[in-house]
């Protein structure tokens, strides 16, 4: 899906914004749609203007609108979602990296290090892929509560699952004990 080439940082203006407006086609939605496993995508736009921070760093600004087509978890009916956040992402020539195997994260997860190009189409998805409800569910729609039983035993309920929930009965028998 490369209908929007990357940009080369060293052609990025430092005085002015440099503005994008991403608009796939259908066939790159299509893709996208099956590479996030969603059953469509409609709509798919993203606008916004990368500026120079300061004589090294970089600040892309944008806003991402989508109709995503998926499944709903509980009722597995078809359902359409939509999508309209804002995007940031800092791109940052001094940013410190690790070779570890267990690094701490950063406190602005919306930073990167900068590399030769600015990809606000790569961007785009990243972003996509972290708005779009993991578990959609239809509005109104509830999961309740699932029994299941070997015949003539008693059912295990959720409330049976939680070590403490039958600390206040104990304590209402005792206090009628006494």
């Amino acid at each position: 899906m490369s209908d929007t080439p990357a940009l080369r940082v060293a052609d990025l203006s430092q005085n002015s914004p440099t503005s994008f407006d991403i608009r796939p086609d259908s066939a790159a939605m299509t893709a996208l749609a099956s590479e996030l496993d969603l059953r469509g995508l409609r709509k798919l736009r993203f606008t916004g203007e990368i500026n120079a921070q300061n004589q090294r760093d970089w600040h892309l600004t944008g806003m991402l609108g989508a109709t995503a087509l998926q499944v709903c978890v509980v009722t597995l009916e078809p359902m359409t979602t939509r999508i309209d956040v804002p995007v940031e992402r800092f791109f940052l020539a001094g940013m410190e990296t690790s070779d570890e195997p267990e690094v701490e994260m950063p406190e602005d997860d919306n930073a990167e290090l900068l590399g030769s190009h600015i990809d606000p189409q790569a961007v785009m998805v990243e972003a996509l892929a972290l708005a779009i409800p993991h578990y959609p569910r239809k509005e109104g729609v509830e999961l309740g509560e699932a029994v299941f039983t070997a015949p003539g035993q008693e059912p295990m309920r959720d409330k049976d699952t939680r070590p403490f929930a039958g600390l206040a009965e104990l304590q209402d028998q005792l206090k009628k004990d006494h």
